[in-house]
C-alpha cells in the first residue's frame, strides 16, 4: 500500500509527533490480543448489519465491508496475515487491512463504536467460550475420577485427619470427595456467564453513541442476552474479568490438593498409589527414582493463578471511572490463566488414568492408629445407654489398654475389654471389622458402600 493517512496511526491528524520508539514497544498488545481476532471480525460484522439495518450505512457498503473482514478471517486462519506492531492492537491491525482490501468504505466500520466497547466485546464472547472450554475439561477429570471410583468401592483405606489415621473409609468414597469440588469448579464457571451475556457493543467510548442504533439486534446477532444498562460501567468494567481469575484460582487450588496428596502417598513412605511410568520422570544421578514431577507442576501452577488474581485485582482498585490504559493487561492476565488451567486439568486427567491404589499397602494401614475407636463409642452409645462423652472415655480408656499390650483394637479379646466395661457382650467385636466399620456410615454422604454405589450412579446419569 502507498503511504498515505491510512498507513499512520488513527490518531496522527492530532498528535503531530511519532509516537517514541519505547512506547510504542511497551503499548502495543497485538502479540497478546491477536487471538482475539475471530471475535473481533465477528463483532464487527454484527456491527456493520446493525449500522446498515439502522439506515447509517448503505447496502453496498455493509456488503464490501464484510466481504474485506471475511477475507481478512481467511488470510489469519491461513497465517497468510501480516501483524504489524505498529498498529497497536488486533483491531487496528484488522481495520488497516480491511482499507488495503476496499479502500475508503473501511472508515465506515467504526460509526458508533469505540474501541472501548469493541475490546470489551471481542473479549466476553472469547471468554464464554473458555469457560465453556473449561468445563468440557472438568467434565473429562470428573469421568476419570469416576471411573477409577467405579473400580475400588470395596477398596479399604483410612480416612486422614492432621494425616493422622482417623476412620476406615472406602478409596471410593476418598475420589469421589473430589467430584464434589470440580462440580462446584463447574458452577463457578457457568455462573460467569451470567455476567458475560451482557453485550457492551454499542457504549462507544463512555458516553453511549448519538446514532440510532439497535443494541437489541446486536445482542442477538453474538448471542448475548441482554444489552449492558451503564456506559460508564461497561467500559470499565472487568469484574467479569475477576470472576473468571477466581474460578480459575479455586479450580487450581482443588487440583493442587489432589495433586499434593498423590505425591505424598506415591512416596515411599506411604506407599498408598502406584504411578504408571508414563506419568513420571527420572533423575538425572540416581537410577531408581521415579519422581512425580508432573504432580508437582500441578501443584506448583496454582501459584501463578492465585498471582494472576491478585494481579487483577490490585489494578482496578485505585482506577476512578472509566477506561484507562491500565486495564490493557487484562487479557493476558486471563489467557495466561485459561492457558495454565486448560493445561492443568488435561495433566490431571491423564495421572488419574495412570494411578492405581496399593489396596494391601491401604489395608495395612487402615488396620493401625485404632481407627475403629469411634465405632466401639457410638457402640456404647448405641447398646448401652451411654452419654457419648462417658462412651468416649471408656473407648479410650480401650485404646490405652490395646496401646500398653501392643495390640490392634480387633486383636482384644471379650474378656480383655470386660475390664473396661464389663457389660460388654460377644457382638461388640463385630464392631472392630473394617468393612463393618465402613457399611455403618449409612447417612446420606457418608462412606457406606451402598452410599458410593448410588453417588456414582447419580453423576453417570447427570453425565
Amino acid at each position: 500500500m502507498t503511504k498515505n493517512k491510512n498507513n499512520q496511526a488513527i490518531w496522527s491528524t492530532r498528535i503531530k509527533k511519532n509516537t517514541s520508539s519505547l512506547f510504542q514497544k511497551v503499548g502495543n498488545s497485538i502479540d497478546i490480543d491477536k487471538r482475539l481476532y475471530k471475535e473481533d471480525i465477528q463483532g464487527s460484522i454484527a456491527h456493520v448489519e446493525m449500522l446498515f439495518k439502522q439506515k447509517i450505512i448503505s447496502f453496498k457498503i455493509k456488503n464490501k465491508i464484510i466481504y474485506g473482514l471475511t477475507k481478512i478471517n481467511k488470510e489469519i486462519t491461513n497465517n497468510k496475515f501480516e501483524f504489524n506492531k505498529k498498529y497497536e492492537d488486533i483491531h487496528i491491525n484488522i481495520e488497516k487491512r480491511l482499507f488495503q482490501i476496499i479502500g475508503e468504505e473501511a472508515g465506515y466500520v467504526h460509526t458508533a463504536r469505540s474501541r472501548n466497547d469493541q475490546v470489551i466485546t471481542d473479549f466476553k464472547i472469547w471468554m464464554k467460550k473458555s469457560n465453556n472450554e473449561i468445563n468440557n475439561n472438568i467434565n473429562k477429570v470428573i469421568k476419570s475420577t469416576i471411573k477409577l471410583a467405579e473400580k475400588n468401592v470395596e477398596t479399604i483405606m483410612p480416612g486422614f485427619t492432621h494425616l493422622k489415621n482417623a476412620q476406615a473409609i472406602s478409596f471410593a468414597h476418598y475420589l469421589m470427595s473430589y467430584v464434589e469440588m470440580f462440580n462446584r469448579d463447574k458452577k463457578r464457571f457457568a455462573n460467569n456467564l451470567d455476567s458475560l451475556n451482557e453485550n457492551p457493543l454499542g457504549v462507544a467510548a463512555l458516553a453511549g453513541t448519538s446514532f440510532n442504533i439497535d443494541r437489541n439486534y446486536t445482542t442477538k446477532k453474538l448471542g448475548f442476552k441482554i444489552p449492558t444498562n451503564n456506559s460508564i460501567d461497561t467500559v470499565s468494567d472487568r469484574d467479569f474479568v475477576l470472576d473468571f481469575l477466581y474460578a480459575s484460582s479455586v479450580c487450581a487450588m482443588h487440583i493442587s490438593r489432589i495433586a499434593e496428596e498423590l505425591i505424598i502417598w506415591n512416596s515411599d513412605a506411604f506407599n498408598l498409589i502406584n504411578l504408571s511410568d508414563k506419568v513420571v520422570t527420572g533423575s538425572s544421578i540416581m537410577p531408581q527414582k521415579k519422581n512425580p514431577d508432573l504432580l508437582e507442576y500441578l501443584r506448583g501452577k496454582s501459584g501463578s493463578a492465585y498471582g494472576n488474581l491478585f494481579s487483577m485485582l490490585t489494578i482496578l482498585k485505585g482506577l476512578p471511572l472509566s477506561y484507562f490504559k491500565d486495564l490493557q493487561d487484562d487479557k493476558e492476565i486471563v489467557f495466561k490463566s485459561n492457558d495454565n488451567l486448560n493445561n492443568c486439568l488435561k495433566i490431571c486427567d491423564e495421572i488419574l488414568k495412570n494411578c492405581n491404589p496399593n489396596k494391601s499397602k491401604m489395608l495395612e494401614l487402615a488396620n493401625s492408629g485404632y481407627i475403629t475407636a469411634t465405632d466401639l463409642a457410638d457402640y456404647l452409645v448405641k447398646n448401652h445407654s451411654m452419654s457419648f462423652r462417658k462412651a468416649y472415655q471408656k473407648t479410650a480408656a480401650v485404646v490405652n489398654l490395646a496401646e500398653k499390650r501392643k495390640k490392634k483394637l480387633n486383636e482384644l479379646t471379650l474378656d480383655e475389654l470386660k475390664k473396661i466395661e464389663p457389660k460388654l457382650k460377644e457382638d461388640v467385636l463385630k464392631v472392630f471389622n473394617l468393612k463393618n466399620s465402613i457399611n455403618s456410615k449409612k447417612s446420606y454422604g457418608g462412606t457406606s458402600f451402598d452410599n458410593i454405589k448410588k453417588m456414582i450412579m447419580k453423576y453417570k446419569r447427570e453425565k
